[in-house]
């Protein structure tokens, strides 16, 4: 149960802190005070929702094309090798970082909140980490329902935290020193995480 809880975690954190473009979104909103707990609220449900769907809908899968599984199982270690072979480039190249906007007009709760739900739900890679690979993983777990809520905890945890703490990260974030140990742990975990996967 605590492996399948801790792989949850692990694999929904390093997959959500590779996704640039949604967290310099987020912490654009937290550094300028836009509702950043909505934005959080908004982002770690989607994520939660498509979760729970890409864990039982692969498992649902698995009962009725057994040979399906695997295969899908090494797309998902061929994907975790490439997003950590870009990090490492990355760290290599050192040349990224967060960049934030500066601030606009006023919105409203219900405005972020639809902004948010756009931002998660129209890019294509959030589905294929959540539904694709973390579904794919979450499957062979012995416990996928604690996988579940290792990984919606991971969500829960790093949105809520980049908009907590987004006045004080973001500054910081912008120097490409600081986006290279991002870029590294991130790479790691995905190593990690591939390795376990490998039948």
């Amino acid at each position: 149960m605590v492996g399948s809880f801790i792989t949850g975690f692990g694999i929904s954190i390093g997959l959500i802190v590779a996704i640039g473009a949604q967290n310099a979104w987020v912490l654009n909103k937290s550094m300028r005070g836009e509702h950043p707990a909505v934005v959080a609220l908004v982002c770690c449900s989607i994520d939660a929702l498509l979760i729970t769907l890409g864990v039982y809908s692969v498992d649902w899968v698995q009962q009725r094309i057994p040979a399906l599984v695997p295969v899908l199982t090494w797309l998902g270690i061929s994907l975790l090798c490439w997003l950590a072979a870009q990090a490492f480039w990355r760290v290599w190249q050192g040349s990224g970082g967060l960049r934030v906007a500066v601030a606009g007009a006023a919105v409203t709760k219900w405005q972020v909140a639809g902004q948010a739900m756009a931002i998660s739900l129209l890019n294509p890679h959030v589905y294929l980490d959540t539904v694709v690979l973390v579904g794919s993983v979450g499957a062979q777990q012995s416990y996928p329902g604690y996988f579940v809520v290792g990984a919606a905890a991971a969500s829960t945890t790093w949105f809520f935290g980049l908009t907590g703490f987004g006045r004080y990260l973001g500054p910081k974030l912008r120097s490409p020193t600081a986006w290279r140990w991002f870029d590294a742990t991130v790479g790691s975990v995905m190593v990690l995480v591939a390795v376990s996967l490998v039948p």
